[in-house]
């Protein structure tokens, strides 16, 4: 059955002949006139505006085409600036044409939009940015032949719906999808459930068992986070690639199979190989054709069309009734990096969904996180190479960057807060040589032992605050000042930091490490770490 285009009639004489050219394509045309409603046609799959983009009767076809779909929106725009992707995206439309335009390359841009349509409801894969569109037309590209096929991005990109977009474009598609993470399966029964098992070739196999590559004969196996795998099992999967065979665990016979495999990773690959935990070869025989998943942080112009998604699945599955979000709301979810990425997105819309106290999503019913944009989980994978001996062990150096991250980010947050205290305060903006500040956290002014008031003096380049002077007992200079110089590095604010609450605290460390929010055996190891009198 021909697919439906509409096309509008407020611009009488292009849209004749969009008619007769869409029809000469294969299309059923139906002309619409200001009254009727886009609901009037099932399921069509174009929208053609010939009218004026910006005026009520196109804002509203719009909107329906947006809320029974959504339908893409083909525009003749009357000027240039309504053809950019701005331009379009600020009206709503899918893509514009200038007035007056060329029949064919309308027909052309048409078919092209509807293909669109159709790759996103088969992979699921929404948005409209460049990167998503070139991830579609590689996956278009890829399905028809039997290469396997490398997906790489961060994790909660979508890999595995590309993997599944891959499938049900090619000619397997009708055979089986098999999904396996490999990270999920212990390293004992990983070649097991890969490749099976025969009976009693192993303790607790009870009958003969096949594995995902007999499976997924004559279909497409996905092996998500084929970094994980151990080099024994990448050396039997090199196997199966290059000869199609196998042998169970156990086995004696050889097993001939038919699997295109799809293999996924949010890790460096190349990385991995060049310290020995991946094998070269496999490598190269896995990447003979590649996908690149970007992360939602680069693609911000998607969310809206992720959320309008999210929202129609998460209300159809709970039938709770749809929510809309504020503009105020929006430009929330707009700035924030998204380190979960689609996934994290997916779980806050279903949960605004189910929870919201109204149809209107205001910033207020966002969480914290994304109110304050604290979006701390580090958004890339950090690598764990081979340690040499007595060389830190890769759970520690992790740890280590996670930690200078942290203490980076809490710097940052010290500078906001600053810019705070500076917007309430526009009369310390005269001071000449820098800026007044709070005293250090935990000593309110006026407040410390003997009375003395602590002052803090910065300058230009402030980031973060620190007290200069050295702590000495029996020192009683009240007027000390607590200076941050350009220069000073991590080490020396902590031991400054350390200096300035053992003076206001006279040395007790007990009381030095609950201001400081430390462990007291940590504060004595870096007390003499420092060389600070004890």
């Amino acid at each position: 059955m021909a697919e439906t285009i509409l096309v509008t009639t407020t611009d009488l004489e292009p849209a004749v002949r969009l008619r007769d050219a869409f029809e000469a394509a294969g299309f059923t045309v139906e002309l619409m006139t200001s009254g009727e409603h886009v609901g009037d046609v099932p399921d069509p799959a174009l929208l053609v505006l010939t009218g004026p983009l910006g005026d009520r009767l196109a804002q509203r076809l719009v909107r329906e085409a947006h809320e029974q779909g959504p339908i893409p929106i083909l525009g003749l725009a009357a000027t240039a600036a309504e053809c950019t992707p701005e331009g379009c995206r600020r009206l709503g439309i899918s893509e514009a044409l200038l007035k007056p335009v060329d029949i064919g390359e309308a027909v052309l841009l048409g078919r092209r939009l509807i293909e669109r349509r159709r790759l996103r409801t088969v992979t699921g894969i929404a948005g409209d940015s460049e990167s998503v569109r070139e991830v579609l037309e590689r996956i278009l590209q890829i399905a028809p032949v039997n290469s396997t096929v490398l997906v790489t991005g961060e994790s909660g990109t979508g890999k595995e719906l590309v993997a599944r977009g891959i499938h049900a474009l090619s000619p397997r598609r009708h055979q089986r999808f098999i999904a396996a993470n490999v990270a999920a399966l212990p390293e004992t029964l990983l070649e097991s459930e890969l490749f099976g098992h025969e009976k009693g070739s192993f303790t607790g196999a009870v009958a003969q068992r096949k594995g995902f590559f007999e499976l997924a004969h004559n279909g497409t196996l996905f092996l998500d986070e084929i970094g994980e795998m151990t080099p024994a099992t990448q050396s039997k999967l090199l196997r199966v690639l290059e000869n199609e065979e196998f042998m169970r665990v156990g086995g004696e016979e050889p097993i001939r199979v038919d699997v295109r495999v799809v293999a996924a990773t949010n890790q460096e690959l190349r990385q991995l190989v060049e310290v020995g935990r991946f094998r070269r070869d496999l490598y190269y025989r896995l990447a003979v054709l590649s996908i690149h998943l970007p992360p939602l942080r680069d693609r911000r112009e998607d969310i809206p069309t992720l959320v309008d998604t999210f929202v129609r699945r998460a209300t159809a599955e709970h039938d709770r009734p749809p929510v809309v979000l504020a503009p105020e709301a929006m430009r929330l979810l707009l700035d924030y990096d998204w380190p979960g990425n689609i996934r994290e997105l997916r779980n806050l819309v279903e949960s605004m969904v189910v929870l919201s106290p109204g149809r209107i999503i205001r910033p207020q019913d966002l969480p914290l996180s994304i109110r304050e944009r604290r979006d701390r989980l580090l958004p890339v994978h950090v690598p764990q190479p081979q340690s040499e001996p007595g060389a830190a062990a890769p759970a520690e150096l992790e740890f280590i960057f996670r930690t200078l991250v942290g203490l980076k980010m809490d710097i940052e947050d010290l500078r906001r807060q600053f810019d705070d205290f500076q917007r309430g305060h526009p009369e310390l903006r005269s001071l000449p040589t820098g800026l007044a500040l709070p005293p250090y956290p935990g000593v309110m002014p006026g407040a410390a032992p003997g009375g003395a008031a602590a002052r803090a003096e910065t300058g230009r380049d402030l980031s973060a605050v620190a007290p200069q002077p050295p702590f000495a007992d029996g020192d009683e200079d009240e007027d000390a000042l607590v200076v941050f110089r350009a220069g000073m590095t991590m080490q020396d604010l902590e031991r400054e930091a350390i200096t300035a609450v053992l003076k206001e605290v006279r040395g007790n460390r007990r009381r030095a490490a609950e201001q400081l929010g430390i462990g007291e055996r940590t504060l004595y190891r870096k007390i003499k770490e420092y060389g600070l009198p004890l």
